[in-house]
């Protein structure tokens, strides 16, 4: 096979990894986890909106789609789970219980139109902390 026809198959290969059972669910996880619109819960009424106070984040602006992290499905804990059955059927690799986390990887696995809603749900989830630029995963998470 030339050069030529390799580059060109390659173009149309698709890694296969990426339709395993867990790696498609925590996919339409992360699609599930906001909803739309801004956060209604109390405090977010009570405050008006003004989150400043907060210790994680209720309300996201996705390149000016609002959106809202729905509390019942995105506990940290619910975040880890739903991680580590992906990560383990991605890299046949246990994803490491704290420590850093390795953002790229988890973005190969990662639908690239959701890459946006990655990083908050971490964040809000509080299964990771930036900490200096890193994001460490927490190892007791609500």
């Amino acid at each position: 096979m030339s050069t030529d026809a390799k580059m060109t198959g390659d173009l149309f290969e698709v890694d296969k990894r990426l339709s395993l059972k867990p790696v498609v669910d925590f996919n339409h996880y992360l699609l599930a986890s906001f909803g739309d619109g801004p956060c209604t819960c109390v405090r977010c009424i009570a405050s008006t909106g003004d989150e400043s106070g907060y210790t994680y984040q209720h309300t996201f602006n996705f390149q000016g789609q609002v959106t809202h992290r729905r509390f019942a499905l995105t506990a940290g804990s619910d975040v880890l789970a739903m991680l580590k059955k992906a990560w383990l059927s991605y890299t046949k690799a246990e994803l490491p219980g704290n420590g850093d986390l390795a953002l790229d990887t988890v973005k190969e696995f990662v639908e690239p139109q959701l890459h946006k809603r990655l990083l908050p749900l971490l964040l809000a989830s509080g299964m990771v902390k930036d900490v200096d630029g890193a994001l460490q995963i927490q190892a007791v998470v609500a």
